[in-house]
């Protein structure tokens, strides 16, 4: 077992030179009972937009402080210690530029054991210790909470959650142990596991209370007198604190074992066996269930330092690098001071893509928008749908009635094209068919100011040659959604030789006003998303026509470690819409790309694949079959070669994608496939992947980075 007394945390310190110290300002408040509490205040004297943040300089001096509140519990000048944070914020956990350049294994799991000798303090202080959590507590930030007696909550609180396993590693500081043991192994494994691999979902302060991970929940306008009220409670013991959901003797032997074998099972289903984080916080859950907090702090120490060192924590910190700082700041995006204003938006179309465009222009940026069809009873649909939508948000208490009556007057609908004579920005969402947009947009055209912004949403086509037929092309820009609409962070700004600043300037300023991530790209096939999708979905058709099965080409791509494989994927984006991606492809490039005709004959079936329960594709229906074996040879490729094909395919692109300048740096390429493919942090995209897989190597001759994203040795 370990003695964390005995450590020398000193080599730490020398590591954190840049550290943005979060200090422990501590004060004494009298309760009404008489007693006495310590309050200490963590603060790195920054506003809210910079969290507080535990390193190793911060870890010490709390440890300090911890340590002298001990010997004042002793000599009975206090009766409780409380730690709460600087307004909205306790703390977003460990300082993720400090942990990812530790150096060795031997920093890394001093890290932890860091971590655990400090926080652990606030259980062994002589006399209870509370957590005022009164905002954001992230990672080591709700672990000050679980390792304390404790616990209240801000009602207002951001968020709460433990999302180490999203970034590539676990819970490293009590928390892998201390909560499967207060609220149960079912509720822990969604909160340690299950959401953080939903796209990083948090909990809100209600719902941490409901868990139990909360004793109390207070309003935000009187939270620390309520707590302090609360806490003199306890301590007086007028107020008893009841923990419904910590697991007996009954649920460590029988639930216990069977949550964690469902679990398991739905991972492989979901994620397949690529990602380690995920099975090693499995493993931690699992063995928490008996032995002491020593035990599991030490197996925490252990796992944290091996993950931290390892291939998947270095690719997910560059991913998390690119979506904190880089996604944030566009590179290429003109001066924002060029944009037009946008009072009035336009939309050309009225179909289900059209109306998922007007309910989020007009709930992100509430001004006036407009939705033309062919006939009436078209717009008429469309604008039911967004009202309908509209309305679903306000019942389940997403916007206000005044609010909602406010979005459904702003939405309008006609068949008149002379309405969108006062719209500054308008975009289309009609058929995928150059000679349908250049009409639409000729017609638009006429009506509209001459400064008016045009934009399109197409997938794969020129966007020069959308607006070959313009008297000003210089105004059309291409603003590529992914779907689900209101659900994709990503939009692909597509720039012709053409396009003006301003144009440009109002894509980049109209999609952060709509919540969005834009990255710039040349007005090449496919962009960057689909056209390095069409090879992923290529290579597994070019497989399958081979004669490979199809539950063997999904296999074959495991490795890659994809949020689904090139099937299901294809299933998801629609058999016909990526039967045209691929043949606008290859048209393009018919030496790189493969596409075939039976292909459209598949994509004219109303079910193609079969699936299992977790979703995976499993094979093709009957009648699929039948088709693909009029086209399909008889001479099956082996997973690795499969592999091999689309790994060395990748890097062929990518490498001539950014010799082209499709895209300013190999950086966006990554943060596309990330924020628009849901390409894994675990990968960092695509290019580190590649690299560390010897993939460019074997294409180019290089790397993509220099060094390679690796682990530490």
């Amino acid at each position: 077992m370990t003695n964390y007394e005995q450590i020398d945390f000193s080599p730490l310190l020398a590591l954190s030179d840049d550290e943005v110290v979060t200090h422990s300002r501590v004060r004494d408040v009298p309760l009404p009972s008489g007693k006495v509490l310590a309050l200490i205040t963590l603060d790195n004297g920054r506003d809210h937009t910079r969290p507080n943040t535990l390193g190793p300089a911060t870890l010490t001096e709390l440890g300090t402080t911890l340590d002298a509140l001990r010997a004042r519990a002793d000599a009975g000048d206090i009766a409780a210690v409380a730690v709460t944070g600087k307004q909205y914020i306790l703390a977003a956990g460990a300082d993720l530029s400090e942990v990812s350049s530790v150096g060795s294994k031997d920093n890394a799991r001093m890290i932890a054991q860091l971590g655990h000798h400090v926080l652990g303090k606030l259980s062994t202080l002589g006399v209870p210790s509370f957590a005022f959590v009164n905002g954001l507590a992230l990672g080591g930030g709700l672990e000050i909470a679980l390792n304390s007696t404790y616990r209240t909550v801000d009602a207002s609180a951001a968020a709460v959650a433990l999302p180490e396993v999203f970034l590539g590693i676990i819970p490293g500081w009590g928390g892998a142990y201390l909560l499967p043991n207060l609220i149960g192994i079912e509720n822990a494994l969604e909160v340690v596991v299950s959401n953080p691999l939903k796209q990083n979902r948090v909990l809100k302060p209600a719902q941490a209370f409901e868990l139990g991970i909360m004793d109390a929940i207070f309003p935000a306008s009187t939270y620390l007198e309520d707590s302090l009220r609360w806490a003199d409670g306890v301590l007086s013991g007028t107020v008893k604190v009841e923990r419904k959901n910590e697991p007996g003797k009954i649920e460590r032997l029988t639930k216990w074992p069977i949550a964690i074998k469902v679990a398991r099972g739905m991972l492989e289903s979901k994620i397949g066996t690529v990602p380690r984080s995920p099975y090693v916080a499995l493993e931690l859950l699992d063995k928490a269930k008996s032995g002491s907090k020593e035990e599991g702090f030490a197996r925490e120490d252990e796992a944290l330092a091996d993950l931290v060192t390892g291939d998947q924590f270095a690719a997910s910190m560059y991913a998390f690098d690119l979506v904190q700082k880089r996604a944030k700041r566009p590179v290429g995006a003109p001066d924002k001071a060029l944009a037009k204003k946008v009072t009035k938006v336009g939309i050309i179309g009225a179909g289900l893509m059209a109306s998922q465009f007007a309910l989020l222009f007009v709930r992100k940026l509430q001004v006036p928008v407009l939705i033309t069809d062919l006939d009436q009873a078209r717009v008429d649909k469309g604008v039911a749908y967004i009202h309908d939508e509209i309305g679903t948000l306000e019942a389940k208490g997403r916007l206000d009635g005044d609010t909602a009556n406010k979005l459904r007057a702003l939405v309008t609908g006609t068949t008149d094209k002379a309405a969108y004579a006062d719209c500054d920005f308008v975009i289309e969402a009609v058929f995928e068919e150059v000679g349908v947009k250049q009409s639409v947009f000729a017609e638009i055209e006429s009506v509209v100011a001459e400064d008016a912004i045009l934009a399109t949403n197409t997938s794969s086509l020129s966007v020069e040659e959308i607006g070959a037929k313009l008297a000003h092309p210089e105004r059309l820009v291409g603003f590529h959604f992914f779907n689900p609409v209101a659900v994709m962070p990503l939009i692909e700004v597509v720039k012709t030789p053409h396009t003006s600043d301003a144009a440009l300037s109002t894509a980049f300023v109209v999609a952060k006003g709509l919540g969005k991530n834009a990255v710039l790209t040349a007005d090449a096939p496919g962009f960057v998303v689909n056209r390095l999708l069409a090879k992923v979905m290529g290579e597994a058709a070019r497989a399958v026509y081979e004669g490979t099965p199809v539950s063997e080409v999904e296999k074959a791509f495991a490795p890659l470690g994809l949020p689904m494989g090139p099937f299901q994927l294809i299933d998801l984006v629609g058999w016909k819409v990526a039967a045209h991606v691929q043949d606008t492809m290859v048209r393009a490039f018919p030496d790189r790309f493969y596409a075939n005709e039976n292909f459209h004959e598949l994509a004219a079936l109303s079910e193609v694949v079969e699936k299992d329960k977790g979703g995976r594709v499993t094979g093709f229906t009957k009648t699929a079959e039948k088709i693909v074996k009029k086209a399909a040879g008889s001479s099956p490729t082996s997973r690795d070669e499969i592999l091999r094909r689309v790994q060395e395919g990748l890097a062929q692109e990518i490498r001539i994608m950014l010799d082209e300048d499709v895209v300013p740096e190999v950086e966006d390429i990554d943060l596309c496939l990330i924020l628009g493919a849901g390409w894994p942090f675990i990968d960092g995209g695509a290019t580190p992947y590649l690299d560390r897989e010897g993939a460019s190597e074997r294409v180019f001759g290089d790397t993509f980075h220099h060094p390679p994203i690796r682990g530490i040795a």
